[in-house]
């Protein structure tokens, strides 16, 4: 189990960003803090309510230097839909084949609808030094992350590194 003060499991995953391109967590920690957050699937109601209240403090979480990321075991091409249609100006990270949500122990199944190996709705802080600043994650994938308290955690590790 991945908890606050391990490092990051590092990853490359296709990224959909209105392309799509090859993303790798460790290449990317300049960007400041990273949030990693977790989601069961796009075009889902409480999930497209998270990644679009993450657009809309968008500008507040770059005011903490924090970089978001949506991650789901969605293909990246309906990724990009996805971006498209919620206007989303972040990328999100395709886990199609699971070893992301794997490796930070936040797969779960939803068995009585025979959908398996999806992410668990899920935050992680992510420290420039790679390490887990914050975490986050429910069983309950109605529950959205507690946004305000992600962005603390974020500038917290942004103040750290400083």
């Amino acid at each position: 189990m991945v908890d606050v003060g391990d490092d990051a499991p590092d990853f490359t995953a296709p990224l959909a960003n209105g392309d799509v391109e090859e993303f790798t967590l460790s290449e990317n920690l300049d960007e400041g803090p990273i949030v990693l957050a977790f989601f069961p699937g796009a075009f889902t109601g409480v999930c497209t309510t998270e990644m679009a209240t993450f657009e809309e403090q968008l500008d507040e979480f770059h005011e903490a230097d924090a970089t978001v990321y949506g991650v789901s075991v969605d293909a990246p091409f309906s990724l990009n839909e996805f971006r498209d249609q919620e206007d989303l100006s972040f990328g999100l990270i395709s886990d199609s084949n699971k070893e992301i949500i794997d490796d930070y122990d936040v797969e779960m199944d939803f068995a009585d609808m025979g959908y398996y190996g999806v992410a668990k709705r899920s935050v992680f802080v992510v420290d420039e030094d790679g390490r887990i600043a914050d975490k986050w994650v429910t069983d309950d994938p109605g529950v959205e992350p507690d946004y305000e308290a992600v962005r603390e955690a974020a500038a917290e590790a942004a103040e750290a590194a400083d």
